[in-house]
């Protein structure tokens, strides 16, 4: 398991507020525009990261991780598998304190690059899922 439920945690609750959402758009059949939601109402900030750079949930998106022009303390990334890695190297290279893989998205290499360069990191796992159970199942 690549994140265990203390780091889902400390990801979501002492880590910062401001989480740039790497593939969220204004396609609302997407699962990145419903968990962008979800985060918005747990009080985080969504910046949205796509490359139509597009205005969500009221936040102005950007084509890149790079083109945010402030820090980011969590990266959720809703891409395919295939790219989930390079975003992770993104991440680290912008100073974020976290990346979060979504559901179905695993990379070990990732993982280790991710975590050996000191951020914490959770893979297949959906934040949506994990903010209910905080009071409750996480310890």
């Amino acid at each position: 398991m690549y994140g265990d439920d203390a780091t889902v945690r400390k990801i979501l609750t002492e880590l910062g507020d401001t989480w740039a959402v790497v593939g969220l758009s204004s396609n609302r059949q997407r699962a990145a525009y419903g968990v962008a939601q979800v985060l918005q109402r747990f009080g985080k900030r969504v910046v949205p990261v796509h490359p139509k750079a597009e205005t969500v949930h009221g936040e102005r998106g950007y084509a890149s991780l790079a083109d945010v022009p402030f820090d980011v303390d969590v990266v959720d990334v809703f891409v395919n598998g295939d790219l989930a890695g390079a975003v992770a190297d993104e991440a680290v290279a912008k100073g974020a304190g976290a990346v979060w893989f979504q559901l179905g998205v695993v990379d070990g290499a990732a993982y280790e690059r991710t975590r050996a360069a000191g951020l914490h990191m959770v893979m297949d796992r959906c934040p949506a899922i994990e903010i209910p159970r905080l009071g409750r199942d996480l310890s």
